[in-house]
């Protein structure tokens, strides 16, 4: 049996009960593929990451990113929450203004924004309209006129988002999804705040693959961004509330730097240990 160091971060949120956790596995090169699959069965969060050294010259480290259900080319929340881990674990950068990661979706650059960590959005795989098939199964799943749905756009980053906005906040707050009808697309749901509210919009992703509800979700956000922020749907710096629902409120600060797209939010450590394995 041997023992690794181990953190847990959360993400998007200053409360540590609030936003979106993830487990990050220190010097995990002596685990095998079955022992970090099984790893993230079982602490049961959406992700569990693991540091390995780079096989990249121009990577600080490489990530491996793991949900209970198989391995991710890359998430948002993980790629923030493990940057965190590894610099407070001592990490130092090849490059003083930005680190740089290694995950299966290529190298992603990260970066401190004031208080914040922040990530470049990575390509999209797949852009464009969704077809009239997959609007009627959304509204469908959804309980929503079509006339609800403003636009609409795939936004796939790696999961296979598609996306839809509505009028309101409130809309997106009212959602309750019909989950078998709903599968196996995964779907972000965007609506506008009131002026006055703190964040610009309310996001919500509902993943029909795993029937479930993501409370904070930085690859969503990020393809939201690209899409949204392109089409002039919304201008750049904005906020994005997320995991109301859920009582784990995050927030999601979206800007866009010359052709990038940046992605930040806070990140705290809640727990510091060992695992043995």
């Amino acid at each position: 049996m041997s023992t690794f160091q181990l953190s847990q971060v959360n993400v998007f949120s200053t409360d540590p009960l609030s936003g979106n956790p993830v487990a990050v596995i220190h010097g995990a090169k002596g685990l095998s593929d079955a022992q970090m699959f099984a790893l993230a069965r079982w602490t049961n969060l959406s992700e569990t990451t693991f540091l390995l050294p780079p096989t990249n010259l121009l990577a600080d480290y490489q990530l491996r990113i793991f949900s209970p259900g198989g391995e991710l080319p890359f998430a948002g929340h993980p790629t923030l929450g493990s940057c965190h881990a590894w610099l407070c674990a001592g990490g130092k950068t090849k490059n003083s203004d930005v680190v740089i990661q290694q995950c299966k979706a290529g190298l992603v650059n990260i970066r401190k924004h004031n208080s914040l960590l922040e990530f470049s959005a990575p390509p999209l795989k797949r852009t464009g309209l969704l077809d009239d098939d997959t609007l009627l199964k959304i509204s469908t799943a959804l309980s929503l006129a079509p006339s609800d749905i403003i636009h609409h756009q795939w936004v796939d980053n790696g999961p296979g988002w598609c996306a839809v906005m509505l009028g309101s906040a409130q809309q997106v707050l009212d959602i309750k999804p019909n989950w078998a009808a709903l599968e196996p697309l995964n779907l972000g749901v965007v609506g506008p705040h009131d002026p006055n509210f703190e964040a610009n919009l309310e996001v919500r992703a509902f993943v029909g693959s795993g029937g479930y509800e993501d409370p904070v979700t930085g690859s969503l956000n990020a393809s939201l961004a690209q899409w949204l922020m392109g089409a002039g749907l919304i201008k750049s710096p904005y906020i994005a509330a997320q995991g109301t629902i859920l009582q784990r409120e995050g927030r999601v600060h979206l800007r866009k730097d010359n052709d990038n797209i940046w992605v930040g939010g806070h990140v705290v450590e809640v727990i510091r240990g060992k695992i043995a394995v």
